[in-house]
């Protein structure tokens, strides 16, 4: 049974109906899902999620698909939560955990998000959809597109990571190479929408990535008995994964699933690219555009986010804060996390072992507070990040 009601605008308020496809509101908001939590606190035990298969869409109450003959899966969520004591000791942290959204089908959460969106795409009959992309979410919505029959134009910046602009070829998508940044693929989707009415599946351009993204915080709450933990550290460019787990908190508190516990979301974003943390420390309801946005972090590399407004509302709300890291720092980090803990993973995973030990250093963490670090990529999409330092040994050929 479904529970989807409607969709709402972020900004407005104003309500749309959900069986037919929508983009941003008539006022330029973002449209959110919205579900008869009254009805699900009635008829779903929260208890019900783990008897099913592994998966994100065991949390189907809480998602928008209303046939499951819709459902396009690769196999995507139920990532682990590893405890990283080895880490921990480093940098101060007695709690520490990792979400490893490295082992998703395409190695980044952005499976997450394409499941939901792609599934809900073939649902309401689209045929073809357009999005820019900064590298990794080309290639997981190429991978569902693909599975769904669904034809895809994808334009990404031209030094986006090679794996990235391979998995979007290999699959089938329709794929653009742009001189720039995510900002400028944009305008040349928004141009092909315009001219050949593709539908539109720019981050929080369309409602349904954010469910999926949601599944990270459903997971998060059920791991630790349904009660969340002190912090969660996110690297921020669209910020859909902050909004997605803010959301989770918030329609599970309504459903009296879990304790009072509010989790600090900590936006971590990188040196070369801080429009968020600018806001931030500016106390602006929105963040102005980054100009000579420059990282190696790719995925943060967002000069402008649309939903930095709400990102920027759920870090306050929850007490949390936004901090930046350097490049060095990042690369740093992600030594660390290779020798200490046996990850490899994402440079935006890594900016988050930067930011934690200053915030544990500053006192804006407790080393006793339970942390989490929701790592969203495997690090090995980014081999060219590592720097091989080969020492021939001669060894005698008895040893």
């Amino acid at each position: 049974m479904s529970y989807f009601s409607y969709l709402q605008c972020s900004k407005c308020g104003k309500e749309y109906s959900k069986d037919e496809p929508h983009n941003l509101c008539e006022c330029g908001g973002p449209l959110l899902v919205r579900y008869d939590l009254h009805s699900i606190k009635e008829n779903v035990d929260k208890n019900l999620f783990k008897t099913r298969e592994k998966g994100l869409f065991r949390f189907k109450e809480l998602l928008p698909i209303e046939d499951e003959k819709n459902i396009v899966s690769l196999g995507e969520g139920d990532t682990p939560i590893l405890k990283a004591d080895s880490l921990g000791e480093k940098i101060g942290a007695e709690n520490l955990y990792i979400k490893d959204e490295g082992l998703n089908p395409t190695g980044t959460f952005k499976s997450r998000g394409a499941a939901v969106g792609v599934s809900k795409a073939k649902e309401l009959g689209i045929k073809t959809i357009a999005m820019p992309t900064a590298g990794n979410a080309g290639g997981a919505w190429s991978a569902y597109s693909a599975k769904a029959g669904i034809e895809l134009i994808v334009a990404m910046p031209k030094d986006a990571p090679d794996l990235a602009k391979k998995e979007a070829f290999i699959y089938g998508s329709r794929t653009y190479l742009v001189k720039g940044l995510i900002s400028d693929a944009g305008k040349i989707i928004a141009k092909g929408v315009k001219k050949y009415g593709w539908f539109d599946a720019a981050t929080l351009k369309e409602p349904y990535r954010i469910e999926g993204k949601k599944t990270m915080g459903l997971e998060l709450a059920e791991y630790f008995n349904w009660e969340f933990p002190d912090a969660i550290l996110y690297p921020t460019g669209g910020g859909v994964g902050i909004i997605g787990i803010w959301k989770a908190f918030k329609e599970l508190k309504e459903l009296g699933w879990i304790k009072d516990k509010i989790p600090k979301l900590i936006a971590v974003q990188a040196e070369g690219c801080n429009p968020i943390v600018k806001a931030f420390n500016e106390n602006s309801e929105a963040s102005e555009f980054y100009t000579g946005a420059n990282t190696i972090a790719g995925g943060i590399r967002v000069p402008k986010a649309l939903g930095d407004f709400i990102v920027l509302d759920a870090v306050r709300q929850s007490k949390g804060t936004a901090i930046e890291v350097k490049d060095s720092e990042i690369i740093e980090s992600l030594n660390l996390l290779a020798k200490t803990e046996g990850l490899f993973v994402a440079p935006e995973g890594a900016t988050l072992v930067a930011a934690a030990d200053k915030l544990i250093k500053n006192g804006f963490l407790k080393s006793t507070d339970k942390i989490v670090l929701l790592n969203t990529g495997c690090g090995l999409k980014y081999a060219n990040l590592v720097e091989e330092e080969l020492q021939v040994l001669e060894i005698d050929a008895d040893i």
